[in-house]
């Protein structure tokens, strides 16, 4: 099974001090799939949105965590792609049509990005 993460569940995973009780949790979860032989990718998005936040704090920690994680297995970031950007908006735009937004109209929505992401893995690995 290949798992797409997001940028919440992925600011767990990597999170260098963990403290609370979900995020310990997330953490262990992460590591269960790991373990049966799932693959945890990493879109660029979901990185992007980690990593802007921890340059604004300069957590330094957090960024290395980050890219610890992203490094400790091949192929586990999921470029965005000319592919995923035009498949992105077809999906955006169909939504939209049957009145089904996911964001603001004005918004990145960068979950439709994490979907067409995924959508076109086969266009850019072969899992």
């Amino acid at each position: 099974m290949i798992v797409f993460l997001d940028s919440g569940i992925l600011g767990a995973i990597t999170n260098p001090n963990p403290k609370s009780t979900p995020v310990k949790q997330i953490k262990t979860w992460a590591a269960q799939l790991e373990q049966a032989g799932h693959a945890l990718i990493v879109p660029a998005v979901a990185d992007y949105e980690q990593r802007r936040e921890h340059e604004r704090r300069g957590a330094t920690n957090s960024l290395a965590a980050l890219d610890q994680f992203i490094a400790a297995v091949p192929d586990r970031y999921l470029e965005l792609t000319d592919s995923a950007l035009k498949r992105a908006a077809r999906l955006w735009a169909d939504v939209r049509k049957r009145g089904l937004p996911t964001a603001d109209a004005k918004a990145l929505d960068c979950d439709i990005l994490l979907a067409a992401a995924g959508d076109c893995l086969s266009d850019v690995a072969d899992y």
